[in-house]
């Protein structure tokens, strides 16, 4: 079978539906055990612990076949990292063994530097069939400050090193050129090297599972089987809109002042119509394109729409590419969500929580019953320091919990990742073992959820004290605007970084903050925002006295 026949390979006029469920689970527990490969085999705590990666099988067009359920926000980086290597690089150029690495958002595919993407094609009997790949978050890969996405970088170019699509693997050979500059650009170039092995190990082993159920059942019925899936997931989530009445909504909300325009508001303003079996974004109206890293590239934008709407309208629906179809996404060029070439986007993850939040107000108009409250986003800290030997540097980055807004009929989720973002909270063993840090608080913070009817979840509080001197960047939404309650529902409370808590010296950190010096002894707390609630407060104490069903009542 040629190139040409494989990628043409279309599914048999009868589809066994058993058999297609058999091919498809095959696909995607390659893709999940990929992702066990690369969380067991990688060397840095934020891949090993935190796990913050994804992994998927995708055809040879770039669409996703299948993604393990990990990262909601890296469902359309893998599209944009795969559609460009093939751009660049036509199918009949690539050999068994080949990999290719790839990061930049404006030519490589990407979202942000720090995720790296690794594709490789998979062949059989010398005929491509499809790609596996992986994306990992690397703790640093560079530029003007340790974890390469500080809000204060003004250009990409102050982020880090930036890849397009270049070549990792020759027919099974490292090109140790490539792994050498990525760990020579970076402050922790042990960590690089042993997590990008950890990416080609598990690219090797999604190879290897995939070439088995194409040689199990055949390229024609493997390929048709999936491309059936994809139509089916194209055709449920059809069927969910076609049940939802036709209508427009139109929704604003504000990210938190940028530090280099504090004086002006930054809007996010969407338009969503639903019309007939398709849905059309339309983010016209939202602010221009920021002068801080804050801007969303539109893989980031397109793979939260994608992974929100899902949550709202079908949760259980599988994680490909067939419902894209049925889902239009307009952004003007130069605005905060399509930045022009060089825009810095580093912390793009931050916005995408309020556009989580804006695309889950405009459903919640056009179906009351799916509403969802405004969500508290997470928060982020890069730590750093010296080693003790000249020239040697550790980074450690984090992430921590929000919370979920409160829906019609149920209390949101206390610490919880919403919307887009998905990975852990590094363990306090593991960060303590590898780290001059001691946890001295870790716990949920009940003050900071919205009351009303079905309180919005509370976010956490999590206290770290100095055992050497080291450097901060922060970097938060949700710190000045508020997560909005719905129906009478009040609002979450805003998020706050906070050092050396309950003593004279107390300080509020800016949510923007650059690197700030922090001494041994000192103490960093971080205090993540609460969710909206929903309804008004006395709806819910009126259910409790009648037997209702208020939802949590302490």
């Amino acid at each position: 079978m040629s190139a040409a026949e494989t990628t043409a390979a279309t599914p048999p006029a009868t589809i066994d539906p058993i058999m297609t469920e058999v091919i498809y689970n095959q696909v995607l527990g390659a893709a999940e055990e990929m992702g066990t490969a690369l969380a067991r085999t990688a060397y840095s705590p934020n891949i090993k612990q935190r796990f913050d990666f994804s992994t998927a099988v995708l055809g040879l067009d770039g669409e996703v076949l299948a993604q393990a359920p990990r990262i909601p926000i890296h469902l359309g980086s893998m599209i944009g990292s795969v559609r460009e290597l093939v751009r660049t690089r036509p199918l009949e150029t690539l050999r068994a063994g080949d990999m290719f690495l790839a990061n930049d958002p404006y030519n490589g595919g990407g979202q942000h530097l720090p995720d790296i993407n690794v594709m490789a094609p998979v062949f059989f009997e010398d005929t491509p069939v499809a790609f596996v790949a992986n994306i990992a978050h690397h703790a640093d890969v560079g530029g003007m400050l340790a974890g390469s996405e500080a809000i204060a970088c003004k250009t990409i170019f102050q982020e880090g090193i930036r890849f397009p699509t270049v070549q990792l693997m020759r027919q099974g050979e490292l090109v140790e050129d490539i792994l050498s500059i990525v760990a020579l650009n970076s402050r922790t170039p042990d960590e690089r090297r042993g997590d990008l092995l950890a990416q080609i190990a598990a690219n090797q082993v999604g190879s290897r599972r995939v070439t088995e159920c194409v040689a199990k059942f055949g390229a024609a019925a493997t390929l048709g089987a999936l491309t059936s899936y994809m139509n089916a997931t194209e055709t449920r989530f059809r069927a969910v809109l076609a049940g939802i009445p036709d209508g427009t909504a139109t929704v604003e909300d504000f990210l938190d002042p940028d530090v280099y325009a504090p004086d002006r508001p930054v809007p996010i303003r969407l338009t969503l119509e639903k019309r007939g079996t398709d849905i059309f974004l339309d983010f016209s109206g939202s602010a221009a394109q920021l002068q801080s890293a804050r801007n969303v590239p539109l893989g980031a934008l397109h793979s939260t729409i994608y992974s929100v709407l899902k949550m709202l309208l079908d949760p259980g629906l599988a994680a490909n590419s067939g419902y894209f179809r049925a889902i239009h996404i307009t952004s003007p060029e130069g605005s905060v969500l399509n930045p022009n070439v060089g825009a810095a986007v580093g912390a793009r993850a931050l916005p995408c929580a309020v556009i989580g939040d804006v695309v889950a107000r405009t459903i919640s108009e056009l179906v009351p019953e799916r509403a969802l409250a405004g969500c508290g986003p997470h928060h982020q800290i890069i730590f750093s320091g010296d080693r003790d030997q000249p020239g040697q540097f550790w980074v450690n980055y984090e992430t921590y919990a929000g919370a979920l807004g409160a829906r019609p009929y149920k209390d949101g989720v206390d610490a919880i990742r919403v919307h887009a973002s998905g990975s852990s909270n590094l363990p306090v063993e593991a960060l303590e073992q590898s780290y001059p840090l001691l946890i001295e608080e870790y716990a949920l913070n009940p003050a900071s959820a919205g009351e009303g009817q079905y309180r919005g979840g509370a976010g956490i509080v999590r206290s770290y004290r100095a055992l050497a001197d080291m450097r901060v960047t922060l970097a938060a939404e949700r710190q000045t605007v508020p997560a909005r309650g719905l129906a009478g529902g009040a609002d979450g409370q805003p998020g706050t970084f906070i050092l050396n808590p309950g003593t004279t010296g107390e300080e509020i950190l800016y949510s923007a903050l650059g690197e700030r010096e922090i001494r041994a002894g000192e103490v960093i707390s971080v205090h993540t925002p609460g969710a909206g609630g929903y309804g008004p407060k006395t709806a819910r104490v009126s259910a409790t006295k009648a037997g209702g069903r208020p939802g949590r009542d302490t």
